[in-house]
């Protein structure tokens, strides 16, 4: 079997070129500094592929991939990643939040303290032979007023730095909880706009996406505190540079720093090259020797539970799966890719909705990931071999499938189930599952109670429950050599509607099926292929 092949196409620390190797199972090439068409000439042989900021992987060389299963960035932001071309064609996009933390939140530390006291300045003036001690005089952050913009892991850690300097903290978030706020020792508000007026330092720590972008614009920087002093070493593009340009020059804002740019290098004729008071670094948050080392051993250890053990970590487009959480939901992955598939034969090619419902202790877990294969196998008609656990949700939307969840806590026949049910235009469908010990069974059908095994091909018929049906359909399939390997019996009520559900060892003709229809008494046949 041959070995999953990873690029590495921007440099990481040798220690996760390391990590990538140790034990042989992956086939590793470093190869940094490509042009994009030197990239799209060799990345189709590759499954992994290992980035930071420097190497754009956009729809381009994601259709040039056809073996790309996932995409490492070893660094917080994806902006360089087409998230939706990787999510299109089921590949996990992956970053490392985590390694360099500490790095961006002492950095975004060291500008806040830099805008308050003028240490760039200050020092270029000593050394161009100047001791200007009143042309520095600065502000003390004990006391002061700090807007943190976004909470998460680096916006957590400014804040314990800024208590430690006696600062009143405030937070926006449209996603953090009271509660959470509450545990951080943070004021959480609400709107932006109410934030803004409040704060004597801003700094900034969220993603880049449509409803981010420039949410700093000339309207919002008109309404901060007159004197307050801008941070961003988030993603460039956060804050309109050309307002912050005017707003430093007419001394509203007092003073700003920013390690992130919208274009990047910062160009030559750049208007923030002369604004006043203003601090450049050149994307320095994630520079320091622990940092580096620590996101590329992190991306690599990603990339390897992944391509070899289908643990999924920090994907940006796809929900997290660890080992431990793996071993447990693993099974229900299967049984709900099966149950997609059995359902999506059974039903109408055209569906408007699919309902998935989780019954007993199966109820109290996270699902979604379930739900994700139950839609692959659901799908998988529709999309061929295409559609997969990252970009089933996609398919679906593309599709006007419509799909919920709902949930029971308490079950009388089964400890846990799961039922699906599709509806369109001719009506519903559904067919449910469960374990019995480990051992996986479909156990409804349209309602119906049956025991079947979710592999292989089944053979659904709608009988009239009469006596003899069972030794007439035995009898035809066995005059063509077909081998039933398990039977289950159901029906409406005596001498009414019968399902009869058969697992067969091998696929029976059309010319078997229209025989069998031909039988008295048998009112349809269909063929399931799991």
């Amino acid at each position: 079997m041959n070995k999953p092949k990873v690029l590495v196409a921007d440099p990481i620390a040798e220690r996760g070129i390391q990590e990538l190797k140790f034990g042989g199972s992956l086939d590793v090439t470093v190869q940094t500094g490509l042009k994009e068409e030197e990239l799209l000439a060799i990345i189709g042989e590759y499954s992994g592929l290992v980035v930071r900021s420097e190497t754009k992987v956009n729809a381009r060389v994601i259709e040039a991939a056809p073996q790309l299963r996932v995409v490492g960035r070893a660094g917080v932001g994806v902006d360089n990643v087409d998230g939706d071309a990787a999510t299109r064609r089921g590949i996990v996009v992956m970053n490392t939040p985590g390694g360099n933390t500490v790095s961006t939140a002492e950095h975004a530390f060291s500008l806040l303290v830099s805008t308050a006291r003028n240490i760039p300045q200050a020092d270029a003036s000593v050394k161009g032979g100047k001791w200007e001690r009143k042309a520095f005089v600065g502000v003390e952050l004990y006391g002061k007023t700090l807007a943190i913009l976004g909470m998460g892991r680096i916006g957590t850690e400014i804040a314990k730095r800024a208590h430690a300097f006696g600062m009143r903290v405030l937070a926006y978030d449209p996603y953090l909880s009271a509660a959470r706020a509450r545990s951080m020792q943070v004021e959480l508000v609400e709107k932006l706009d109410d934030i803004l007026p409040q704060a004597d330092f801003i700094t900034m720590h969220m993603p880049l996406t449509p409803e981010t972008k420039h949410m700093i614009n000339a309207p919002r920087l008109a309404i901060t505190k007159k004197g307050a002093r801008i941070v961003n070493c988030a993603r460039g593009g956060l804050i309109d540079e050309n307002a912050l340009v005017e707003f430093l020059k007419n001394k509203h804002i007092a003073a700003a720093a920013l390690d992130v740019f919208e274009q990047e290098p910062l160009p030559a004729d750049s208007p923030l090259r002369s604004a006043p008071n203003l601090i450049f670094t050149p994307h320095l948050g994630a520079s320091t020797a622990e940092a580096q080392e620590g996101v590329g051993i992190e991306v690599a250890q990603q990339i390897r539970a992944y391509l070899l053990d289908g643990e999924i970590r920090n994907a940006v487009n796809m929900p997290s799966i660890d080992s431990k959480t793996l071993a447990i939901v693993g099974p229900y992955l299967q049984l709900g890719e099966k149950l997609g598939e059995f359902l999506s034969q059974i039903a109408a090619k055209r569906c408007d909705g699919l309902n998935i419902n989780f019954s007993g202790k199966i109820s109290e877990a996270d699902t979604t990931a379930i739900t994700r294969s139950i839609l692959t196998g659901f799908l998988r008609q529709a999309g061929g071999g295409e559609v997969n656990i990252v970009n089933a949700p996609a398919f679906a939307e593309n599709l006007g499938l419509k799909v919920t969840e709902s949930r029971e806590s308490a079950l009388g026949d089964f400890a846990e189930l799961i039922e699906l049910t599709a509806a369109g235009e001719t009506g519903w469908v559904s067919v449910a599952g469960t374990f019995f010990g480990s051992i996986p069974r479909i156990v409804k059908i349209n309602g119906r109670h049956v025991e079947a095994k979710p592999e292989g091909i089944v053979l659904l018929l709608e009988n009239r429950d009469v006596p003899g049906i069972v030794g007439r359909v035995g009898t035809l399939l066995g005059q063509h050599g077909v081998n039933i390997a398990g039977m289950s019996l159901s029906r409406n009520e005596v001498g009414g509607q019968a399902l009869t559900v058969l697992n067969l060892d091998s696929v029976p003709g059309e010319d078997i099926l229209k025989a069998l229809v031909a039988l008295e008494d048998i009112v349809s046949a269909q063929v399931v292929r799991l």
